[in-house]
């Protein structure tokens, strides 16, 4: 098989990966597995990973609407895939649960910087701190998630990657 189609279809199949679990666990405040799969594809598929977070992106908002939150999405997901590249090294599934849950911790904030050109200082600060709860959730989920599901879901997406010539 081309290798390129090859790619475009793991990239289409991650992607609705990643919005298939979010929308599973919906019910949980903060609690999905979004951050988890998108450090596994990026250290399993590398940059082929960037591409299932674009078509996460694009089915999240068809979903749900363009907006604001939509705005967000656009520098929040591909940045924690950046941070995983140059994380990459790290093989221990506690030093991925640690990152998980500081970038969870940090989402609110992260979030935030689109308020600033809105409503100002103020209006960013104010985000921050009334989300700092699901942001402690946020932060609670993804380490607990990475901590638990890293080492199986790795060597299966390893695999996978093996299997697939990628």
């Amino acid at each position: 098989m081309n290798k390129r189609l090859l790619s475009m279809c793991v990239m289409a199949m991650m992607g609705v990966l990643l919005t298939a679990g979010k929308e599973v666990m919906a019910f949980l405040p903060n609690f999905e597995p979004v951050t988890l799969l998108i450090v596994l594809f990026t250290l399993s598929f590398g940059p082929v990973a960037m591409g299932a977070v674009c078509v996460f992106l694009l089915l999240e908002g068809l979903l749900y609407g363009f907006g604001s939150w939509w705005v967000m999405y656009l520098y929040i997901w591909p940045l924690l895939a950046a941070l995983t590249w140059v994380f990459r090294r790290m093989d221990k599934a506690w030093q991925w649960a640690v990152f998980a849950g500081l970038y969870g911790l940090c989402f609110g904030t992260l979030c935030s910087l689109t308020y600033l050109p809105v409503g100002g200082v103020r209006m960013m600060f104010a985000w921050i701190i009334s989300g700092l709860p699901f942001d402690f959730m946020h932060a609670g989920g993804n380490f607990l998630l990475m901590l638990l599901l890293y080492r199986p879901l790795k060597g299966a997406l390893d695999r996978l990657r093996g299997v697939s010539g990628l």
